[in-house]
């Protein structure tokens, strides 16, 4: 996927400058589609076949939204690969996922919608040994819906690199 020149990025060279990055505002990634076979598969890959996920016909005519909708866990997943276009940090030997804190899905995604997310770091702490935890917030949203589709704070952990 190719960013657009005029998207924000969080660039950070170290420690000091991710800790510069706090409260910023990063974004948004470019859209991706939620689909069907999207939706599908991860059904299948999971094993959460409800049927306001899958049976399209059914969901057409007894679902509150008029269609199948995303899975929230679904949603959650999208921010890995979209959270890729929003940073480019280095002087770290490595970074892991240490897990969420608080998720939350205020507005379901219709099979179809276009979602895109923004990232905002909102904790930084030193953990010794040249541990560091990152707490970043990201929140998807669904093009033409106010509401947001998924507001979750990762929590990463990243190693720096000895000088």
């Amino acid at each position: 996927m190719a960013l657009s020149a005029s998207m924000p990025r969080s660039v950070a060279h170290g420690i000091d400058d991710v800790r510069a990055l706090k409260d910023q505002i990063v974004g948004p990634s470019e859209w991706r589609e939620v689909s069907q076979e999207m939706i599908d598969r991860f059904a299948e890959l999971t094993g959460d076949d409800q049927w306001i996920h899958v049976d399209v016909v059914r969901a057409k005519t007894e679902s509150p939204f008029g269609t199948t909708i995303a899975h929230g866990n679904l949603t959650l997943s999208l921010i890995d690969g979209m959270r890729k276009e929003l940073a480019e940090w280095s002087g770290f030997k490595l970074g892991i996922n240490y897990g969420w804190n608080k998720v939350r899905f205020p507005a379901p995604v219709p099979s179809g919608s276009r979602v895109r997310c923004y990232a905002q770091i909102v904790e930084v702490t030193d953990l010794g040994g040249g541990w560091y935890q990152v707490v970043t917030r990201f929140t998807v949203e669904i093009e033409g819906v106010e509401k947001p589709a998924c507001v979750a704070d990762s929590v990463g952990r990243a190693l720096v690199e000895e000088s």
